[in-house]
């Protein structure tokens, strides 16, 4: 595993793309969306994640997939607990939700 790097290739224009799309979903659903934003907010670049080799050749790529049955579980314990704190708890929920998406994160070869 000695030399190798990652290599995200996930561009401008697609996190305006995004950000552009959840601020709409939170403005329909009246802040809702964003206790599941951070799941698909965060999994877009990690799916567009590459492994190089020592020589900068691409041989493997990140591959995040969660359910969205495992998203809503995770979120609705948070949003109770960001109600019961004033919100504080949310700052918190950002690195739990890292912490699961880095967990079934896969590298899979090309």
């Amino acid at each position: 595993m000695l030399g190798k790097q990652f290599k995200c290739e996930f561009s401008v224009s697609e996190a305006i793309g995004q950000l552009v799309i959840w601020i709409l979903l939170t403005i329909v659903t009246l802040g809702l969306a964003l206790f599941v934003m951070p799941y698909y907010f965060l999994k877009a670049p990690l799916n567009r994640t590459y492994v190089l080799d020592s020589d900068g050749e691409k041989i493997g790529r990140v591959s995040v997939e969660v359910t969205f049955g495992d998203v809503l579980g995770h979120a609705l314990v948070w949003l109770l607990l960001s109600i019961v704190t004033l919100g504080l708890a949310y700052f918190i929920y950002w690195p739990a939700v890292i912490k699961r998406l880095l967990n079934a994160a896969k590298i899979t070869t090309l």
